[in-house]
């Protein structure tokens, strides 16, 4: 282990982290934002679509991201669509994401007693109203460790989008060692990197779940 060479690899590792934790939180994001209106979908029992999101769900947690990407990247361009490797690391997380999400959050709501909503349709809520202030909130609480979870899951993912040579943390390390054979060099400042990414993540998702607990049912 030479110390001058982790001194050198440190700014492109850096400079990749950030990369790798913005793709990663954009994914997320638009994962959730999937995964909510699947749920909704699913659990309100829309016709038709929700056979479109049982469909995709089962597409989406039965392939690999790898395939996933791929397809994105290589198979998009023979039908004239050609997307950058940042947006198809996104676009792939979202797809994988919004499947995931969407049965933590199906989950949650069917463990809302239909008392809650039956209680305040009768005090003149609208459905509306009545999801977005009555069972959302408990179904996110009860939700929120498989949530947390696939966030997690979702960061450590990011590994993958090398493939469509997106310079994210795993594609600097493979490069590095690949080019100086500084193997044990790029492989520890690869494994701090990711600690420092998720870490916090994992700190701080443990404390969200407490409050969004406690705000939900005062314990």
């Amino acid at each position: 282990m030479e110390p001058e060479l982790l001194g050198e690899y440190l700014p492109v590792f850096a400079r990749a982290a950030w990369l790798t934790l913005w793709v990663g939180l954009t994914g997320i994001v638009c994962a959730v934002v999937v995964g909510l209106a699947c749920a909704v979908v699913q659990h309100f029992r829309v016709p038709f679509a929700r056979q479109l999101v049982s469909a995709y769900i089962e597409l989406s947690r039965n392939t690999p991201l790898v395939v996933q990407l791929f397809f994105l990247y290589f198979g998009l361009p023979k039908l004239g669509i050609v997307l950058s490797s940042a947006t198809c690391a996104i676009v792939g997380l979202a797809f994988l994401g919004g499947s995931y999400m969407a049965e933590a959050i199906r989950s949650g709501l069917e463990a809302v007693d239909d008392g809650q909503s039956q209680s305040a349709l009768a005090l003149g809520l609208s459905r509306g109203l009545t999801l977005r202030h009555v069972v959302l909130p408990q179904a996110v609480a009860l939700a929120m460790p498989a949530f947390t979870a696939n966030i997690i899951f979702l960061i450590k993912e990011t590994s993958v989008v090398s493939i469509v040579a997106l310079p994210d943390l795993m594609y600097v390390a493979k490069d590095l060692i690949g080019t100086d054979y500084n193997t044990r060099e790029a492989l520890t400042l690869l494994v701090a990197f990711y600690l420092v990414i998720l870490l916090p993540i994992s700190l701080g998702a443990g404390k969200l779940e407490k409050k969004v607990r406690y705000a939900a049912f005062g314990s």
